[in-house]
């Protein structure tokens, strides 16, 4: 089991207001699935996807990732997980602005095992092939669609190699056709076996997963 999560529980501290986030979540997740997680604003769905992320802890319960159980692990820890097991797909993209699109999927490299700089560059040029940026290796955020800075986007988040994805409204400010280009791309890594999770609240995105896992005021219906 790649994910599993046991009576997690999550609550914002919200000025003198307690805000429950998360409310006793307890599922598994395979490696080689494709899971979309849908709900309302304020579901929790986003939260969830934190925690899975590494980038929240839960107040209470259990996650183990690939095995190894996550609560309780120190910063360090949870930075040199994030870097080895986890890609990370935003809806804004989130790419340096001032570097080329070479330079974005480079990046996470510099924070893993030592790498030449000619090694990384060639990492990075052949995934942004592989995804259809052979002419647009150099250009930088500013001078590509949406789309694809998408397609770097996702090129960074698999230069690691990771075994999961997790994408936050992957297709959130793409068009249709572009949206679509995308989630076909997400399929296509999910059968060669990268399990993807993602967050979304669009029926037709969500069609692309295996399952839906659907939230309502911090609990899986």
């Amino acid at each position: 089991m790649l994910i599993s999560l046991r009576q997690i529980n999550k609550v914002y501290h919200m000025e003198s207001v307690d805000v429950p986030a998360l409310r006793n979540v307890s599922t598994d997740i395979s490696a080689g699935e494709f899971v979309a997680i849908m709900g309302h604003s304020g579901s929790g769905k986003s939260t969830l996807l934190n925690l899975l992320g590494c980038l929240d802890m839960p107040d209470s319960g259990s996650y183990h990732l690939d095995g190894e159980q996550i609560s309780g692990l120190d910063a360090d820890a949870l930075a040199t997980i994030r870097n080895r097991k986890i890609g990370f797909v935003f809806q804004n993209f989130n790419l340096l602005p001032r570097t080329t699109a070479e330079e974005n999927v480079e990046l996470p490299l510099y924070y893993g095992l030592p790498m030449r700089s000619a090694d990384r560059r060639a990492r990075a040029r052949k995934l942004l092939s592989r995804l259809g940026l052979e002419g647009r290796m150099k250009h930088h955020p500013g001078q590509l669609s949406g789309g694809q800075q998408q397609r770097v986007a996702i090129a960074r988040a698999l230069v690691n190699q990771p075994p999961l994805i997790l994408a936050d409204e992957p297709t959130g400010n793409l068009d249709s056709r572009s949206a679509d280009d995308i989630m076909a791309l997400f399929q296509e890594l999910n059968r060669e076996g990268i399990t993807i999770v993602m967050v979304t609240h669009e029926p037709d995105i969500a069609r692309f997963a295996k399952r839906v896992i659907t939230m309502r005021d911090g609990e899986i219906t």
